[in-house]
């Protein structure tokens, strides 16, 4: 079996027999995993991350792996804006830039809140309006290098508005909050907390203004009590609102309100994940140091938004 189904709407996104292809190995590691994946459509490629060598790579179908850029500042999540750019999460530099595909620019939007220091910036969403939210771990977190004393007290999710004038710390009640994704209509955000004793996503409406509602805050998924090796980290959501989110095992699968389908299991921890091809239903996903995929039934939600009807 390579799919559990927990429930029959499991189905129609995979069978039991649907197993996931490795596609590489050898990037990444238990200092620094292969992280980042998205799709760049109209290349035809993947780009993901390899944060420990501070290397990106490139997948192309049919071609395989090959390096795309050396020198990252150990970049970790990773998704597009609406112009197309590359929106980094960076390690090292500890802020979250844009970066010009074509021309190799690069536009910091975030290294510092308050005048302070990020600490780490980890995963990143960009909201139709143009908006980013990103998620900054713990001021300790293991791995973090003696040169970067932390000067943020707490971890935090961000959200950079539209213009770029302003950064908000949106949430701040999670002990590591990790991934993170919108529901297909942008009205909620999904953040998990990827810390062992804890192993939960919570779901925060989203209010007109894009701050969060912390009133409405809701558990959507306890982990917890799965002992199989796997934490929250990677998320992304189907065109139905099916939320997809590493955990204990391999990938797990939640309807929309928060009914869990079913488990793509993987011999191999995820990381994350990213949808791509031409009709977004082959879900990428990285584990510690490998990048592998799965093709599913129902197509993932586009990046940037509205990609699934470009030429």
């Amino acid at each position: 079996m390579a799919v559990e189904i927990l429930h029959e709407g499991m189905l129609r996104i995979a069978p039991a027999d649907r197993e996931a292809e490795q596609l590489g190995s050898g990037y990444g590691g238990m200092t620094g995993p292969a992280e980042g994946p998205v799709w760049i459509r109209e290349k035809g490629h993947l780009l993901f991350s390899d944060i420990h060598a501070s290397k990106r790579y490139r997948y192309t179908p049919g071609e395989g792996i090959t390096l795309d850029k050396d020198g990252t500042a150990n970049g970790n999540g990773q998704t597009r804006d609406g112009e197309g750019r590359l929106i980094v999460c960076h390690h090292f530099s500890r802020c979250v830039d844009a970066e010009d595909l074509e021309t190799g620019e690069v536009t910091v939007l975030a290294d510092a809140y308050k005048g302070y220091k990020l600490n780490r910036p980890n995963d990143v969403v960009v909201k139709s309006d143009g908006a980013v939210y990103f998620t900054d771990p713990p001021p300790k977190i293991p791995f973090t290098p003696p040169e970067h004393p932390p000067e943020q007290d707490v971890a935090g999710v961000y959200r950079v508005s539209p213009d770029r004038k302003s950064i908000n710390r949106v949430l701040d009640r999670l002990i590591n909050p990790n991934g993170l994704c919108f529901s297909p209509d942008e009205k909620t955000l999904y953040v998990n907390d990827s810390n062992v004793h804890r192993k939960l996503i919570w779901a925060y409406d989203v209010e007109a203004n894009g701050m969060l509602d912390l009133g409405s805050e809701r558990l959507f998924c306890d982990m917890k009590t799965d002992r199989r090796p796997g934490h929250p980290d990677g998320m992304k959501v189907d065109i139905e609102g099916n939320l997809y989110c590493t955990g204990p095992g391999g990938i797990w699968v939640l309807d929309k309100d928060g009914q869990r389908l079913g488990t793509i299991l993987s011999d191999v921890i995820p990381i994350n994940m990213a949808w791509g091809d031409d009709d977004w239903r082959t879900l990428y996903f990285t584990g510690l140091s490998t990048l592998n995929r799965i093709r599913l039934g129902i197509a993932g939600v586009p990046v940037p938004r509205g990609a699934i009807d470009q030429g």
